[in-house]
């Protein structure tokens, strides 16, 4: 019996299949005593070895995805933006627009949501099985501005093509140089029509020549990212103001 156990250790080991190596003996076990078939007892071995493959695979996305931090869908309050439909939300969350290689362009004011926003919904694209990377633009835009100085920007932009979404968030927080914002359009036009973009941003397009100094640049950055593309208009108060005033309001009624 001994050798027959180990055999087959060695066969679930050179195999691959981990958590059949694991389990099987248990649920033998257990099958035996409940007089459950032999099928059934494959069936069940395979269906832990397919969920625990499935549970990896999604954990590596996860990692891969560099969130910045752990925000929930559940935990956006929508009721918050006026006109922010959920069934639209839910929509961009079944990720249907990454295989039209669609955009999603998100804008508001600071403390509105949107960074928490695309990060939730960049985790339930990973759940379901897409490959997203997230960057602050300062971060991409150095990534970029370094790879170009080594000669290896179209190498880089190939590299990032792996990823079904890139979220640039706080594409307006850093007052580019034009060296800079270059690379970036380089980046975009490179996606257009081939991968998704998510973009978080503060300014308004009217006031996008901030970021790319000259109106032709301008206009042909916004063409490219509109086109098959959402837009979400987060048009609310700072969450984290009116979290301040709450608990600002809850100090004075203690002193009181």
């Amino acid at each position: 019996m001994s050798n027959l156990i180990n055999d087959i250790d060695k066969l679930l080991k050179l195999l691959k299949l981990k958590t059949c190596l694991t389990n099987y003996l248990l649920t033998a076990e257990q099958f035996e005593k409940e007089k459950r078939s032999h099928l059934e007892f494959l069936h069940e071995l395979l269906l832990r070895e397919s969920e625990q493959r499935q549970q990896n695979r999604i954990d590596k996305l996860l990692r891969d995805a560099k969130l910045p931090r752990n925000k929930l869908l559940s935990d956006f309050n929508m009721a918050r933006i006026p006109g922010l439909a959920p069934s639209q939300i839910q929509n961009l969350a079944n990720g249907d627009f990454i295989d039209r290689c669609g955009n999603i362009l998100i804008f508001g004011n600071p403390g509105t949501g949107k960074s928490h926003l695309s990060i939730a919904l960049a985790r339930e694209w990973c759940l379901s099985g897409r490959k997203v990377r997230f960057f602050t633009a300062a971060n991409l835009v150095q990534l970029l501005l370094t790879a170009k100085e080594d000669l290896k920007l179209t190498q880089i932009i190939k590299r990032l093509d792996k990823y079904d979404v890139l979220i640039i968030d706080d594409i307006s927080y850093v007052p580019f140089e034009r060296h800079e914002t270059d690379v970036l359009f380089t980046l975009l036009a490179e996606r257009y029509e081939m991968r998704s973009l998510m973009i978080t941003s503060n300014l308004a397009f009217s006031k996008w020549d901030q970021i790319f100094k000259d109106k032709m640049t301008t206009n042909a950055a916004i063409d490219r990212l509109v086109h098959h593309s959402s837009i979400l208009e987060l048009n609310a108060t700072s969450y984290r103001t009116e979290e301040a005033k709450k608990q600002r309001k809850k100090e004075e009624e203690k002193i009181d």
